[in-house]
This record gives structure tokens, sequence and C-alpha cells, in this order.
């Protein structure tokens, strides 16, 4: 049901009608905006593009004729016009009534349906085909910037999300602080992150180009600067920047990592040329100090620590944001 590709009507050997003309004047207004949610290059977007167009012309189909009805109501029963019939005691029309439920309902069912198809056939966590093998992205949304760690290759990017054209890419998601939200427009569905939990999502990106990412959750000062670009990339040129990145003489380790957890503004985009194995888990389990959290220096609250233990370890977490219990 859901091809994912929009395709714009025929118009070869007819005319276009005056009705279809008002339903795609809409589209139209839309056919500028470049580099967002209309402009899709990958196959979540391109679906994501589908429901949303499919919603809307849903809605239309009441919204339309409302307003419509209402313009005629208020012409028809001016105070000049004669014809009008004026009923003081008129109280039911069964109907008008059947009409006023019917089509409210139609529409509620009908956007119900699509909703619940779109949620299953656009599940963040349903896999994505791809060439190849599906490229492992571990992100950590920090403050306030984003790191993009690929475990299978070694090496981490900050503000800088390269990525290899026709690939499926498969991210798992954390937060070193508080809650953020990870969102490429041009590729496909946003997903939360949080401090202590991993989620994940699936993406493609289609064709080679620079797409915009950015956080679509408040999170403090920061917020506004938290971009990062989406480079997809031929594969010859992503093996070349995996090259260049292992070239780098920066490691993320536990050390750096406490580093970037700092609150900070304008980071540049640089790169690690190695990666401590686990590190991104350990972010998860708490086992590196999360970030102070929005204004938390302001407040001067310090970290505070939380220790539990099983019959083979001793575990230690800096929670934040409060005194020490």
């Amino acid at each position: 049901m859901w091809s994912g590709v929009l395709r714009p009507p025929r118009t070869e050997g007819r005319r276009i009608t005056a009705g279809t003309a008002i339903w795609l004047a809409p589209l139209a207004l839309l056919a500028g905006c470049k580099g967002g949610v209309t402009d899709p290059k990958g196959p979540i977007a391109a679906g994501n593009l589908t429901l949303l167009i499919d919603s809307m012309a849903i809605m239309l189909a009441i919204v339309v004729p409302t307003i419509v009805a209402t313009i005629v109501f208020a012409w028809w029963f001016r105070a000049s016009n004669k014809k009008a019939r004026y009923l003081p005691d008129w109280e039911f029309s069964g109907s008008i009534e059947i009409v006023v439920w019917a089509i409210p309902l139609l529409t509620i069912l009908l956007l119900g349906g699509v909703a619940w198809i779109g949620s299953y056939e656009f599940d963040p966590y349903k896999p994505v085909e791809g060439e190849g093998k599906p490229l492992e992205v571990q992100v950590v949304s920090l403050d306030w910037k984003w790191l993009f760690i690929f475990p299978e290759l070694g090496v981490a990017s900050i503000n800088e999300l390269p990525v290899p054209a026709g690939r499926a890419l498969h991210f798992t998601l954390t937060s070193s602080s508080v809650m953020n939200a990870f969102f490429v427009p041009q590729l496909g569905s946003m997903i939360y992150t949080m401090n202590g939990m991993a989620t994940q999502l699936w993406l493609r990106a289609d064709e080679p180009g620079e797409y915009l990412g950015l956080s679509s959750h408040y999170s403090g000062e920061g917020f506004p600067g938290m971009h990062f670009a989406v480079k997809a990339m031929v594969p010859t040129q992503f093996d070349a920047w995996v090259a260049t990145a292992r070239a780098s003489a920066a490691r993320l380790d536990n050390a750096a990592y406490n580093q970037l957890a700092k609150q900070s503004l304008g980071d540049p985009v640089s790169m690690y040329g190695g990666v401590d194995a686990g590190l991104f888990d350990r972010v998860v389990r708490g086992e590196l100090s999360p970030g102070p959290g929005p204004g938390a220096e302001d407040r001067g609250i310090q970290p505070r620590k939380l220790q539990w233990k099983d019959t083979d370890h001793v575990w230690q977490a800096d929670l934040g944001g409060g005194p020490d219990p």
C-alpha cells in the first residue's frame, strides 16, 4: 500500500480541472521548501511525506466544505435576503445529524487508519534494506553538540555525520544529560535520546549530498546551535573519510569523553582516530559521568553519586542534579 514514492499526476492528453487545481494549491506553496520534510532523500522520509500528504488530503475533505458552507450560510441568511426562511422553533433534523456526525467519524477513521498503518510501516526500530551490510552508528547528544561513534570502524566525529549513500544506517542513540531529539528532515523519522537508556533508528540516504541534521527538542542555552551536517558519500569517498579519521592522533577514551560532556557552545567539527571499546555502553549504563545539564553551573549543583553492588562487583555512577544522598 505504501510505495514511499510520490509521482506527479499525469496531465498529458487532458486538462487540469479547477477542482484538481484547488487540491494541488497547498502543495504548490510547499514546492520551494528545499531541504526539509517536503524534499525527501531516503525511503523513510519519502514514506513520511506520503503520510503527511494523505493526512492533509483527508482533513481538507472536511475543512474545505466546512469553510465553503460557512460562507454560503452567512451569505444566504443575510438580513437583506427575503427568500431565506426563518425558523425560530426548529429543533431537530435527522438528516442533518447524520451528515454532521458521519463526516467527522469517517474522517477520524481514515486518519486513524493512515496513522495505524504508517506507525508499523515506518517503525524506527524496523530495519531498512540497503546495499551491503548496515553501517552501525552510535549517537550521543551532549551539551551542546553531537558525538557520532562508528564502533566497527574505530573512529568518531563531532558535529558531522559522514555516511555511505545507498547503505542502510542503524543508529543507537543516548544522551549524556537531558533528553534531546535526533532529526534529519530529509532522511526520515525523529527519535528521542535519553540519559541512561538507548533508542534505535534505521535510515538510508538514497543519493550523495549534504543534509541538515538538528536537535528538535529544547535542551538549554546552546539548543539553537545543535546542528550537524549529514554527508552522504559514494563508497570510495566514505572510505577516504574513514582513512582520514583514522589518521587523527586524537583518541576518544574516558577522559576525552568527560571533557566532551562539559557544556560548550560552537564546537567545531573534529574527528577521533581511535575509540575505546565499549565506551558507548558505559555512557548508557552510567559508568561515565553524565553532563551537568543546562544551567547546572549557575545553580551551583554538584553531581550525585550512587553506589550499588552485586555478588561480584561494586558499581558507582554520577547522576548529577542534586546533593549527595
